[in-house]
């Protein structure tokens, strides 16, 4: 990946230092009263450095939704390889994504994102998120029992998750084989192409808000 050399400086690891019961609620809400309180209700900002789990247990172990559009018309997606680190002297996430997926169209139109974290007991209703496109069909984010939420700059996400990152688009770029240097992961890619006719896309996005529960 040509284009991505300068990148370097993107760590592959989560900041740890993270605040002492950053995120976690005294009190356990039941779904529904998730669902009857407001995005200011439920979360809190805090700082990217305080994101208080590490990220190979909330996307290599819990996974990612990843959620681009706004309110009239949004899609989501989950995602499994990623991570954050600093790029541009900023706070910067980085996911690698399938050239074809819907997400990532409005991810690029709309030049912003969210990703969202959620407990265990929400696996099942976040795995659905990968069993069907929602380009030619809207029954996908219908059928969600998980709510959907605006956060305060008007992107979209969900009441249950237990962590929302904001990102704003930075780079969009296509792998290369070239740019491979083990066995495993040249394979990858060129298997990957040879499936779907494209290659995959590295996304990086700045990091412009992270919410936590309260």
């Amino acid at each position: 990946m040509k284009k991505v050399i300068p990148l370097m400086a993107l760590a592959f690891l989560s900041v740890l230092g993270c605040k002492e019961n950053a995120g976690q609620n005294s009190t356990k809400l039941s779904r529904e009263e998730i669902k009857s309180r407001s995005f200011s209700d439920l979360f809190k900002a805090i700082e990217a450095k305080d994101i208080p789990e590490d990220v190979f247990t909330l996307i290599g172990k819990d996974f990612a939704v990843l959620t681009a559009g706004k309110k009239e018309h949004y899609n989501s997606m989950v995602a499994g390889w990623g991570g954050w680190g600093i790029l541009f002297s900023k706070p910067t996430t980085f996911l690698m994504l399938r050239s074809s997926r819907y997400t990532l169209e409005l991810m690029r139109k709309e030049q912003s994102y969210t990703m969202a974290f959620f407990d265990s007991e929400y696996k099942n209703d976040v795995m659905e998120f990968g069993k069907q496109s929602g380009r030619d069909s809207d029954e996908k984010m219908k059928n969600t029992r998980l709510t959907a939420v605006e956060t305060p700059t008007g992107d979209m996400s969900f009441k249950e998750a237990k962590l929302i990152i904001e990102c704003k688009l930075v780079q969009v770029t296509t792998v290369s084989p070239e740019d491979y240097y083990t066995e495993d992961s040249k394979k990858f890619v060129v298997d990957a192409e040879a499936e779907t006719g494209a290659y995959h896309k590295v996304v990086f996005g700045e990091i412009t808000g992270v919410w936590v529960r309260k």
